[in-house]
């Protein structure tokens, strides 16, 4: 029997679960709020409807999923098998070669949506973060950088609940034909213009800018194809915006969330080493927040 989940969406009404700070503040009501859980043991059952919402709110993400129906479609088949939720997202990289104040941040911030799943659901979250090392080599990284700076990302990993893998390794397992892949070789125009001003930024590779940009879009045809193969059943994390929808495997469906914590959206790994998401100080004589000048809604591409 196939599950419903248009229905079961429209019966859910919009997917919003509210803060647990505002809403939940005795252990009363938060034995009210995940009633799947209960001394002894796990002892009622959760819907896939709660697993959704469970993580699909305001802390995490930071506009609404794209095609919630399949989103819950994959839940649900999770939740009959009682298998953990799956998740995927790509990892990049910056200048640097070993993880910072920012990549530590961001992986304590995905653990704790992470935990939001497994306090109603026991089979918890199965999460993958896939290392995007030909990005990494396109944008002119040494091979020496990449693999420090992947074996951090694997060291850091260890004490959490992530796995990872390299996106080249699941390129050469695809083993994709060139006919296998007729996308276009050229971004429309305004999304040029978004990968030609973030390839300014980041861009070291041979070629000018708007040629690393061409390139690293059809690298993403491609990849886009090669995730849809390695995880068929699986939610695509990113950091970006619905903007860039056409760069993410398009039989998946996509949870736009925050990185570091609510409000934020830029990559760790292209943030200062030193910057850990902390809310901004007040200026002492104005009572103004002191902001650092990042981009903390849209993020760059690469």
């Amino acid at each position: 029997m196939r599950y419903d989940a248009r229905a079961s969406l429209r019966a859910a009404g919009e997917l919003h679960y509210p803060d647990q700070h505002t809403c939940i503040g005795s252990a009363t009501e938060r034995q009210l709020a995940s009633p799947a859980k209960r001394a002894g043991g796990w002892t009622r059952a959760v819907t896939p409807e709660q697993i959704l919402r469970s993580f699909s709110t305001r802390a995490f993400k930071r506009e609404k999923p794209d095609k919630p129906e399949l989103m819950l479609q994959f839940i649900a088949q999770a939740h009959a098998c009682q298998a953990p939720i799956s998740f995927v997202q790509y990892w990049g990289k910056g200048l640097r070669s070993t993880l910072a104040a920012p990549e530590l941040t961001c992986l304590d911030f995905l653990d704790s949506m992470m935990s939001r799943i497994i306090e109603i659901y026991k089979p918890g979250a199965d999460f993958t973060l896939v290392f995007t090392d030909t990005h990494a080599t396109l944008n002119g990284h040494t091979q020496a950088s990449i693999h420090s700076y992947f074996q951090d990302l694997v060291l850091a990993t260890r004490g959490r609940r992530f796995k990872t893998c390299l996106l080249s390794n699941l390129v050469s397992a695809a083993g994709l034909r060139p006919d296998e892949t007729p996308e276009r070789q050229v971004p429309p125009a305004d999304l040029m213009a978004e990968l030609r001003a973030s390839a300014a930024k980041w861009f070291k590779g041979e070629g000018s800018a708007e040629e690393g940009a061409i390139r690293y879009f059809q690298a993403n045809m491609l990849e886009r194809k090669v995730m849809e193969r390695a995880f068929p059943c699986s939610i695509f994390v990113t950091f970006n915006g619905s903007r860039l929808r056409s760069l993410f495997p398009d039989a998946l469906p996509t949870f736009y969330m925050f990185s570091l914590r609510h409000g934020i959206s830029d990559k760790p790994w292209f943030l200062p080493p030193d910057f850990t998401g902390r809310k901004p100080p007040l200026d002492e004589q104005s009572g103004a927040l002191i902001r650092p000048a990042l981009e903390t809604r849209n993020g760059s591409a690469l």
